[in-house]
């Protein structure tokens, strides 16, 4: 009878100690504290939850999408040391779309992107405060190279090159502040030149050479592209 007793006391004893654990609770300064649940304003349902110390997120927290499945969508992972969330994107198939750091709520570092449904990266891209810096790169489904792209303070800068599926490099060019500038090379997916020349904020200048299965064909000077050239006279 006394251990009957004794296991209705540690019950009673547990489900008090069940219903003192508050959500949504503040601290004495009215900054968040303990575990908290976050509602869609119109349908009520749950829009997220974690844990919070003092106002500050800590731990895993959860996003959910506003849908009678409440499906998962998002999760931010706090580092209290260097108040890095390690943020990972998902679809309504719970299939992983993007993964990667924020730091004040901004992208920071290398962010990937994955293929619909798959496990392949599609994309890798490196931020600083929120704006592309470096190098971005595209992926084909089999997981081959398709496009390489520098960026500068979220403008394309540098070399681009974009790549057939057989890895033939089908452009190679040169980006200034979003725009084409410098040498630029086109070619088939045989790796034959199509056409070749500058870029001067963003528009053609100078000779361009144009090339039929590997020979040339045409030469244009686009400062004036109505003037034949000689080259092209002697081959008329």
């Amino acid at each position: 009878m006394k251990f009957f007793n004794c296991i209705i006391f540690l019950f009673m004893c547990s489900h008090l100690l069940t219903a003192q654990v508050s959500i949504n609770a503040l601290d004495a300064n009215g900054k968040k504290e303990g575990l908290w649940k976050g509602i869609y304003p119109e349908s009520k349902r749950p829009r997220y939850e974690g844990t919070f110390s003092h106002g500050k997120e800590v731990g895993l927290f959860k996003f959910f999408d506003d849908t009678k499945a409440g499906t998962l969508i998002a999760t931010r992972e706090f580092n209290n040391e260097d108040n890095v969330a390690y943020t990972t994107f998902y679809d309504q198939s719970k299939s992983k779309v993007s993964e990667g750091k924020v730091l004040n709520r901004l992208f920071e570092g290398e962010w990937k992107y994955y293929h619909q449904g798959s496990t392949v990266i599609m994309t890798i891209e490196n931020y600083v405060k929120g704006k592309l810096e470096g190098l971005r790169s595209v992926y084909y489904p089999n997981g081959k190279i398709a496009e390489e792209q520098f960026y500068k303070n979220n403008l394309k800068n540098g070399l681009y090159k974009k790549y057939a599926g057989n890895g033939i490099v089908l452009e190679e060019s040169n980006y200034k502040n979003n725009q084409y500038d410098g040498l630029a090379v086109f070619k088939d997916p045989d790796d034959s030149v199509v056409s070749k020349g500058e870029f001067i904020n963003g528009r053609k200048a100078g000779v361009w050479q144009f090339y039929k299965k590997g020979k040339l064909v045409k030469e244009v000077n686009m400062n004036n592209p109505e003037a034949v050239s000689k080259a092209n006279r002697n081959k008329l």
